[in-house]
This record gives C-alpha cells, sequence and structure tokens, in this order.
C-alpha cells in the first residue's frame, strides 16, 4: 500500500506542493508529473466550481502527486463534496476558534468520529463504490484536515485550535494574517513574524502538523529549517504569468523594442 501524505509528515518527511488557480487539467498534469508531493486546488480563491476540481484531479491520477482542496468556507456540505470527489485532504480557510476547528474535523469523518455523509457506495473517492468499504477504512486513517490560521482571533485561541483532536495540520496564512494584524502586505513585518512564531510554537507544542507558504523574506529553506512539515510553493498561475512576462520581454529585446 503506498504511504499517505500525512503518514509520510507523521514519519518525519518535509513535503512540498503547489497551488492549483488555473483549473487547467493540461497544466495539472504536466505540473503533477513534475515531481511535487501534493496539489492545493484552491475553492476559495480560485474561480473554479467542483466539476472543475475532479478534471484537474483526473489528471493527476497515476502522478504520485496527492490532491488536496481548499474549501470556501468551513461547511460540512463542501468538505463531504470534496471528499467524495477523491480529495485525500481538506484545507479550511478562517479557522478562528477551537469549535470552529472540531468542527471541521467532524466534517471530514465518518461516523462514529465524525459526521461526513455516508456515499461510499457510489462516489468517485471509492471508485464509485467498488471497494467501498476498503475506502472506508484507509480514509478514516489517511485523511489530512488542515485548517488555517490567518486572523487575530485565531491568533488569540492558537493554541485551544491546535489542540482539537483531529486536527492534523495548523497552516499560516501570513498574507491574510499581516493584514488582520493592521500590516497590510507585509509578511514579513517584526510583529507579523512575532505572530507567525506563536503559531509555529503551538503547533509544535499540541504535535500538530505545521504548513505554509514562503514570504518575500522566508524562503521555503527556512521554513522547513523552522519545523514546518509542508510548504506549498509554486502557484501555476504565477509561473504561467511571469514565464509569459520573460518570454515577451525577451522578443521585444531581440526586436529592439523597450
Amino acid at each position: 500500500m503506498v504511504q499517505s501524505l500525512k503518514a509520510r509528515m507523521r514519519a518525519g518527511e518535509a513535503v512540498n506542493g503547489f497551488w492549483v488557480e488555473l483549473f487547467s487539467p493540461t497544466a495539472a498534469e504536466v505540473m503533477s508529473a513534475a515531481g511535487y508531493d501534493c496539489a492545493m486546488i484552491d475553492l476559495e480563491h480560485g474561480t473554479a466550481d467542483l466539476s472543475d476540481a475532479v478534471s484537474v484531479m483526473r489528471a493527476m491520477r497515476g502522478s504520485g502527486c496527492t490532491p488536496l482542496v481548499r474549501i470556501p468556507e468551513n461547511a460540512a456540505a463542501w468538505a463531504k463534496r470534496v471528499l467524495d470527489a477523491g480529495a485525500a485532504g481538506v484545507m479550511i480557510p478562517a479557522v478562528n476558534t477551537a469549535a470552529e476547528a472540531q468542527a471541521a474535523v467532524a466534517a471530514c469523518h465518518y461516523p462514529p468520529r465524525g459526521l461526513r455523509g455516508m456515499a461510499a457506495p457510489i462516489v468517485r473517492a471509492a471508485g464509485y463504490g467498488e471497494d467501498w468499504r476498503g475506502y472506508v477504512e484507509e480514509i478514516g486513517h489517511a485523511v489530512l484536515v488542515i485548517c488555517q490560521v490567518e486572523t487575530q482571533q485565531a491568533l488569540d485561541n492558537v493554541a485551544e485550535i491546535a489542540a482539537v483532536d483531529g486536527l492534523d495540520m495548523i497552516f499560516v496564512g501570513p498574507f491574510d494574517l499581516s493584514a488582520s494584524l493592521g500590516y497590510m502586505g507585509e509578511p514579513d513585518h517584526p510583529d507579523v513574524r512575532a505572530a507567525i512564531a506563536a503559531v509555529e510554537a503551538a503547533a509544535k507544542a499540541e504535535g500538530c502538523l505545521l504548513g505554509g507558504i514562503p514570504t518575500p523574506e522566508r524562503t521555503p529553506r527556512d521554513l522547513y529549517e523552522a519545523g514546518y512539515d509542508l510548504v506549498l510553493g509554486e502557484i501555476d498561475l504565477v509561473l504561467l504569468r511571469e514565464g509569459a512576462r520573460l518570454g515577451a520581454a525577451a522578443l521585444r529585446e531581440a526586436a529592439g523594442r523597450r
């Protein structure tokens, strides 16, 4: 059996991933084959729906790259739908209290541990029911429940959030957190860095996995050295944007144009 992404991190492996914002199956296929450990399919900020996310997951199939999904809000219906569609983990944005974290965990697990609706005999995640009992057993161990800490309220409650049973990972949202603290666009401001350090300490104190993204002054290496288990680096849209800018600039220069 292939070891799950969660099991790999629990065993001490630092993993990586990229963000899916384009929702292009071709782009997702190319990137998932490049060697990333996982992809975070973004239904919070991405301009896509669940069927687009399924198309991306189909394109990734067989690559060894684990599909994770960030849902738009902390809602049991959203968690259920993306897990039924085949996500191996769910990222829940803006989790501000322990009660909200408990609700997120419950939404991602079948009874008796949680309240995820039981449709395993027909859903894509279970091979449309081909081995639904095996799926139910496996996903109970493998599902990765990720809560984002990205507000002042969450910062105030981070110790209680990190202590929630069944919460696998706290994921730092440095840009939203900086905005919430009054430093819009300054994720490396000393006050923001101090707040992030408090989140990191709380997660590690409770044995919670830690995830995040690079900032202008913190590289992926910096994050791994600080104890991060998951770093989501590249964004498919940004890679395309920056590659296109460089290509267009090179052609203009070759033609003697500015």
